[in-house]
């Protein structure tokens, strides 16, 4: 779908940088030098092109971006999350022995396409599990909740996608239990206007678990005659923190009796995964990690407190699944045409009102976990240049360009300065003076025509191209894979 029927901003032909803030006017300015700068097209082509052509379904000679990738790589999202990570590494599975999630939990929503078409929205399970020889591993730093694991694994084998003997589960991750859940909305009641926008699945709740140092992992499943106690403490613990959550002995009962039950429908999937991961690549396998979530809700880097859990950036890799940061080589940043949220916390280049809106509409911008509409606005390189200088990405992946078609000028964020003009170098960590940034945009002329059916980066509209040019002028990283659709086909290898 097409934004047509945006509103457009006033610019003439010659470059500009827009200057707008949220809550003040724009004003059009002349920008400092060129607009866009061309890149070369020309590029050495490996040998093992047509083998990794065959392996992925992308033809032509630009097919060896994927099989030259590194023997682990990973793909982290570089936004607020929602970017397409699923589909980028549902493609690239096929070239992969195994792909691993290393940390989050089901408040990941990883939407993919088989070949037939058909949509499954993941949430603890890898995006690899739809291409049959891969082995999927959820590391120690995903938090599981086994009832939703199991459930996901039913659907997908009613759909005729087999998971026996494909899925290994680490005994090093945390357990997390539907009173997670509960908690998690109690927490979210407490902060009132405060409130973070979580998915109210457990996420933070858990982790605060593991942080304190009393949450259950696997590897207690093993061990029946200890785990009622340890269970019994956990939800002792929540009841006397939330009078909303009540807690009685009849709860624990009926609790125990169900993972009991769990433990033994587990069992065949428990496995020591830093072992298994270690082993791999000793053995030369090739290993494909998959983050939840984005580098702008990491943590430690994204806009604190509204952020998720863990670490969405490539720190996390290491801690979550055991391996060596040194095993670590090719790391592919995936960003939007444009950028997204959900929930509170900053956003420097949302659009609000009714252009906003209409973005939210072409783009289909509902949240796959929560079916929450999520919040619309310009591609903001400040923060993409930050993602890229924390994670060190190879390359990026920009997703649904397609959706901008039809915009006759397309806005592009390149730089904060405060109020009074003082230029901000780096996406800063305090959220007031992210409330009264303001942003300097690029106007760049938009394209009209349909681009879902291009799949030669030379065969886009020029202006198309000027686009992804520009926002690898700017923060210094190469698109290699550009999404003009949601299907598996629907991509440009570049």
């Amino acid at each position: 779908m097409s934004l047509s029927s945006m509103v457009a901003f006033e610019a003439s032909s010659s470059p500009f940088l827009f200057s707008q803030n949220k809550h003040q006017g724009g004003r059009l300015m002349p920008s400092a030098g060129p607009r866009w700068t061309r890149m070369s097209p020309l590029r050495w082509i490996p040998p093992q092109a047509a083998l990794a052509a065959e392996k992925v379904g992308v033809t032509g000679s630009d097919a060896d971006r994927v099989g030259s990738l590194s023997q682990v790589s990973g793909v982290l999202g570089s936004q607020w999350g929602d970017e397409g990570k699923g589909k980028l590494v549902d493609i690239l599975a096929k070239n992969f022995d195994i792909v691993a999630r290393c940390q989050g939990g089901a408040n990941a929503g990883h939407t993919i396409y088989n070949s037939e078409g058909k949509k499954f929205a993941l949430h603890l399970i890898p995006s690899g599990i739809l291409n049959e020889e891969t082995m999927c591993v959820i590391g120690s730093g995903v938090v599981i909740h086994l009832p939703g694991f199991f459930k996901e694994i039913e659907g997908l084998e009613s759909n005729g996608v087999s998971c026996g003997g494909r899925i290994l589960v680490s005994d090093r991750a945390h357990l997390l239990f539907d009173f997670h859940q509960t908690v998690d909305g109690l927490r979210e009641a407490e902060l009132a206007n405060s409130l973070i926008g979580t998915t109210k699945r457990g996420i933070g709740p858990c982790y605060s678990n593991k942080a304190t140092r009393n949450g259950l992992r696997v590897c207690d499943l093993r061990h029946m005659d200890t785990f009622k106690d340890k269970l019994d403490v956990l939800l002792r613990d929540a009841s006397m923190r939330f009078k909303g959550f009540d807690y009685d002995v009849f709860y624990l009962r009926e609790e125990m009796e169900r993972y009991k039950q769990l433990a033994d429908k587990l069992e065949p999937f428990i496995t020591d995964t830093v072992y298994f991961m270690n082993k791999s690549i000793e053995e030369k396998k090739k290993l494909l990690v998959e983050g939840g979530q984005a580098t702008m809700l990491d943590i430690d880097f994204g806009t604190y407190p509204f952020v998720t859990s863990s670490s969405p950036s490539a720190g996390g890799i290491c801690t979550g699944l055991g391996i060596s940061p040194r095993s670590i080589g090719d790391l592919i940043g995936v960003v939007k045409a444009y950028t997204t949220r959900v929930g509170s916390g900053p956003f420097p280049t949302e659009i609000l009102g009714k252009a906003g809106d209409t973005l939210r509409m072409a783009g289909m911008e509902f949240g796959t976990t929560t079916g929450r509409p999520r919040r619309c606005g310009w591609l903001d390189l400040v923060a993409l240049k930050y993602c890229c200088q924390i994670n060190g990405f190879s390359s990026l992946n920009l997703t649904k360009l397609d959706v901008l078609s039809g915009l006759p000028e397309i806005k592009l964020g390149v730089s904060y300065h405060k109020l009074g003009g003082e230029r901000v170098e780096s996406f800063p960590a305090d959220l007031e003076l992210l409330e009264e940034i303001q942003v300097n945009y690029e106007v760049l002329p938009g394209w009209e025509s349909d681009i879902s059916s291009v799949r030669n980066y030379n065969d886009l509209p020029q202006t198309a191209r000027n686009y992804v040019e520009r926002i690898e002028e700017v923060v210094g990283v190469p698109i290699h894979y550009i999404g003009v659709g949601p299907g598996r086909d629907a991509l440009i290898v570049k």
